[in-house]
């Protein structure tokens, strides 16, 4: 298996490459996925550096991953909590000043590490939102049980 869909983060656009498909008993082939906290920090990490806007799917993905409800997102910038439910449904797009103090928030409440300044931030949510795959990698040992990952090159 070259890589595998990871749709259960929410997410239709995250593929894992690296995981190693095992049999279980019942003689099925399965896929165990290790360490989900660090596979979604850097999920996250994908969404805010990547250079177009975020889906709805990927805001409501982050501001899970940040322990947030919509109306406390909405007051950290200055909204409703019905604009980001409508945000989060789509297709109506996030306001691109208040995506790009979202992302700025999620690097601080994540601790990612990712040293870019609002106003580069500002300039990443300028472009349209493409879909683009994000490409992890599991690093390290071969047993399925453990293991990091990062963004794919």
């Amino acid at each position: 298996m070259d890589h595998y869909h990871y749709v259960e983060s929410g997410l239709d656009n995250v593929l894992i490459f690296g995981l190693r498909p095992e049999v279980d008993d019942a003689g099925e082939i399965t896929i165990t996925i290790p360490a989900i906290e660090e596979l979604h920090r850097v999920i996250s990490e994908g969404i805010v550096k990547r250079e177009s806007a975020m889906s709805g799917k990927e805001l409501k993905f982050l501001r899970t991953e940040m322990g947030l409800t919509q109306a406390e997102l909405g007051a950290l910038v200055h909204r409703d909590r019905q604009a980001v439910m409508a945000w989060e449904r789509g297709p109506q797009s996030l306001d691109k000043n208040a995506e790009a103090i979202i992302r700025k928030h999620v690097i601080e409440a994540l601790s990612l590490d990712i040293d870019l300044e609002i106003a580069a931030l500002s300039k990443m949510v300028d472009r349209d939102p493409t879909g683009a795959e994000i490409q992890i990698e599991r690093l390290g040992s071969n047993d399925n049980r453990t293991g990091a990952y990062r963004l794919a090159a």
